[in-house]
This record gives C-alpha cells, sequence and structure tokens, in this order.
C-alpha cells in the first residue's frame, strides 16, 4: 500500500460511522466534499475575524454562515442529494459526539444546534444550483446577505454570550450539561441581542 493510500486510509478509519457510509455511498464525491469543506472553514474563520457578521462560531451568525455556504458549495460540485445526506451524517457525528461529552466548536453539541445546523443547511441548499459555479466572492456575500436578512437561525443570546429561553431569560450553563434537550431557543439570523 502506497503512503498516499495509507493516509487515506487513516483518515477514513477516524471519520465517524455515519461520514463513513456516506464515503462509502458516494466514494467518487468525497475527495471533493472533503476539498470543499477545509475551504469552507477557512472562509468561515475569516469571516469570524471580520466585522461583517457577530463573530460567533457556535450558535450565532458565523455558524449560520458556516453551514449554509458549506452546503451551497457542495451543492455546486456534488448535487443537491449528495450534500444534503453529508450534513445530515454530520448532524448524526454530533449526536454521538453529544453521547460521548466531546466538544464542537468549544460546547458539547446539542438538539437545538442541531436543528440549527439543518435548517441553515437546507437555506445554503436554496441559494445555488449543481452545476452553475458562483464566483466564490460572489457566493460568500448571498450568503452572508441572508445572514444578515434574517433567512437563517441562531440559537438566542444575549451580548454576553448567554444563552436565553425564548421568553428571554439566562438559562444557567450548568443546566445545560449533559442535555440533549434544552431550552435553548432558535430566532431569526438578524434579531438582535439584549
Amino acid at each position: 500500500m502506497s503512503v498516499f493510500a495509507q493516509s487515506n486510509y487513516q483518515k477514513f478509519k477516524e471519520l465517524s460511522s455515519p461520514k463513513r457510509w456516506w464515503v462509502i455511498l458516494h466514494p467518487f464525491k468525497a475527495k471533493k466534499a472533503l476539498l470543499i469543506s477545509k475551504d469552507v472553514n477557512k472562509v468561515s474563520d475569516s469571516i469570524r475575524k471580520s466585522n461583517l457578521l457577530d463573530g460567533d462560531h457556535s450558535g450565532g451568525q458565523v455558524d449560520a454562515f458556516r453551514h449554509a455556504y458549506w452546503m451551497a458549495r457542495l451543492k455546486e460540485e456534488i448535487g443537491t442529494s449528495a450534500a444534503r445526506s453529508l450534513g445530515k451524517a454530520h448532524e448524526k457525528e454530533n449526536y454521538l459526539m453529544y453521547k460521548k461529552r466531546k466538544l464542537e466548536e468549544g460546547i458539547v453539541p446539542d438538539e437545538i444546534s442541531s436543528e440549527m445546523d439543518l435548517f441553515n443547511n437546507d437555506v445554503g441548499l436554496s441559494l445555488t444550483t449543481k452545476g452553475n459555479k458562483t464566483p466564490r466572492k460572489g457566493l460568500i456575500y448571498r450568503v452572508i446577505n441572508a445572514v444578515l436578512e434574517g433567512k437563517m437561525k441562531v440559537i438566542k443570546k444575549d451580548k454576553n454570550g448567554n444563552f436565553l429561553t425564548c421568553k428571554g431569560d439566562i438559562i444557567n450553563a450548568k443546566s445545560l450539561k449533559g442535555k440533549w434537550k434544552n431550552t435553548k431557543c432558535l430566532v431569526s439570523s438578524n434579531a438582535k441581542k439584549n
């Protein structure tokens, strides 16, 4: 086995079982998806450091941007069905991470985060068409505008980053530990923080 093949096999073994199944079912699309995913993370990190969105990569506008941009890019390259199924595999992976108490973006994943991601994935899928490669800057701004217009969902927080219920009450951080279901609230991506 060549060094390249060993390296790819090792990467494959490190994937969660939902993503491994996705790769098995989409072997010719997997490499494109990996390259797109890496690029999306770089773009998202740049957006986070800018003042274009709220800078919140865990439940905020940057998180919404990342998911929508990821799906838009994937749809252009591998189509709607494969993109959507990869997004669902990612959320199944998050549930497994929750069960193992592993962190995603600095916090243990939960149900509301998964709902947010799936919603934003669908918005991203609506922003492009397969085979129609939108110039990168144009697509980035299309997604940013969708976030700023409130077309996506974020988790309700106050200006200090505390999670809030739908009524606006601060959720005690300790009460969230170890819970898949909780009282966090999804709001429009252009909602003002209190």
